[in-house]
């Protein structure tokens, strides 16, 4: 898959003990719902979140790094771009130069 994803909006973000802990920057500061916690793979694909990287070597960095299947890492690497995507934290980088400023 040559499909691009980058980071939407504002964000504060914290490694602490391997994982990482994002907090979205929103009108509301009281809501808990938006503090996410990524395990190290969630951390790793984070990084990789920068519009220059596609998802195949998204996949291919997770299989480098964890003793994986390609099918389960894609499969895993897939799911989680696709919660982000849910929660508005990504998204694909042709939608971004669309409906950027």
């Amino acid at each position: 898959m040559n499909k691009c994803f980058v980071k939407k909006g504002d964000w504060v973000t914290r490694e602490i003990a391997g994982e990482t802990i994002i907090v979205p920057v929103r009108s509301h500061t009281n809501d808990l719902d938006s503090i996410y916690t990524l395990n190290e793979l969630g951390t790793l694909i984070w990084q990789l979140l920068d519009g220059r990287t596609n998802v195949d070597q998204i996949v291919e960095a997770v299989c480098r790094e964890y003793d994986i299947s390609p099918e389960d890492a894609r499969r895993d690497t897939l799911d989680f771009l696709q919660s982000l995507e849910t929660d508005d934290l990504i998204t694909l980088l042709d939608d971004a130069k669309e409906h950027g400023p």
